[in-house]
């Protein structure tokens, strides 16, 4: 009896083994991605440019001051990936994801491919979930106030946008090749809780 009673508690322990590992988060499932920010890391992964006051607060980088369009810029460059980004905007926000930036200390919606984050832009067709001049959003989705995830694809000459699962955009175009990340604060309240990329 004792010894069916050791086997018992043997196998349960086991399969309790099995099923934690079953449901933890696997180390596998972010195979090959870099996390560029996760409250943790802070800003080590990033340039500053522009004057916006880029904090960590409570694990979340944000911000909401400055006098104009400015920028956390990754010192690394970027061809091909894949890139998945937690962010947080207020309604009157006014900010946006460069991807590919042609001149790392000067960018601009027309130098680097820019999937944005404006809910009350005066013209919505590349609003929110657009690529501003290049891929028009329609119906343009609001992304204030909430917690938002934006999951972008950059492979070769296509660009595809997915915002909350959700895609908005596809984009084929060439002019931008390779170049850094960045996250813009140009208005309101800007946060981002994890930035992850993944090169393809």
């Amino acid at each position: 009896m004792k010894r069916l009673s050791f086997i018992t508690a043997g196998l349960l322990v086991i399969g309790l083994t099995v099923f934690g590992c079953a449901t933890q988060p696997s180390g596998q499932a972010d195979a090959g991605w870099i996390t560029l920010i996760d409250g943790a890391k802070g800003l080590d992964n990033w340039n500053r440019l522009g004057d916006a006051n880029w904090r960590v607060v409570d694990g979340v980088v944000q911000a909401d001051t400055g006098k104009g369009g400015s920028f956390l810029v990754s010192k690394n460059a970027y061809k091909d990936f894949m890139i998945r980004i937690e962010f947080w905007a207020s309604d009157d926000a006014n900010s946006g994801i460069y991807m590919r930036c042609a001149d790392p200390n000067k960018l601009t919606d027309k130098s680097c491919y820019e999937a944005n984050i404006f809910d009350q832009r005066p013209d919505p067709t590349y609003g929110t979930g657009a690529i501003v001049h290049l891929a028009a959003v329609k119906p343009m989705p609001k992304a204030g106030g909430k917690w938002n995830t934006y999951e972008i694809t950059a492979k070769g000459a296509q660009v595809t946008v997915v915002l909350n699962g959700v895609r908005t955009v596809e984009l084929n175009d060439s002019r931008f090749a390779s170049g850094p990340i960045g996250l813009q604060w140009g208005k309101g309240v800007v946060k981002f809780r994890k930035v992850q990329i993944r090169p393809l």
